[in-house]
């Protein structure tokens, strides 16, 4: 099944997707909307496009595993893409993920508008590789 993960953002979020297998995770886009219910039509609409199964959303907790503002908003944008896609919408952790995408990035010399096109939907890439990790482990422990 392919798996879809949103980085979810204010103004730019972040998608990337599995491939069916669910062994590789691959950036997709970023999509560049402020207003929350247009850019929830359209993480819909790429859900609908890419064919996929389920929707894993990054959970922004804070570093303490508070759940703050953000949280909040990402667990709105999980539910309403539930209602809009009738896919299985899951929360996942994504702390730091913006964080390693950068130190990707710069590993692979990625700097300036370039960098700042790709981050969200390779941080979206860095959530989906952990959930995809972590889905593995729970089917082999099985």
């Amino acid at each position: 099944m392919r798996i879809m993960a949103v980085d979810w953002g204010e103004s730019r979020t972040g998608i990337a997707v599995s491939d069916p297998s669910e062994f590789l995770a691959s950036p997709v886009e970023i999509i560049k909307e402020k207003n929350t219910l247009k850019a929830i039509e359209r993480v819909a609409q790429k859900a609908k496009e890419l064919d996929a199964g389920m929707i894993v959303v990054g959970n922004p907790i804070n570093m303490n595993g508070t759940r703050g503002e953000r949280a909040e908003k990402c667990a709105f944008v999980r539910d309403e893409l539930e209602k809009l896609t009738g896919l299985e919408c899951v929360l996942w952790d994504e702390r730091a993920s913006t964080k390693t995408a950068a130190g990707m990035l710069t590993d692979s010399g990625t700097f300036g508008k370039k960098r700042k096109n790709v981050l969200d939907a390779v941080a979206a890439v860095v959530i989906l590789e952990n959930y995809l990790r972590w889905r593995k482990n729970q089917k082999n422990s099985d």
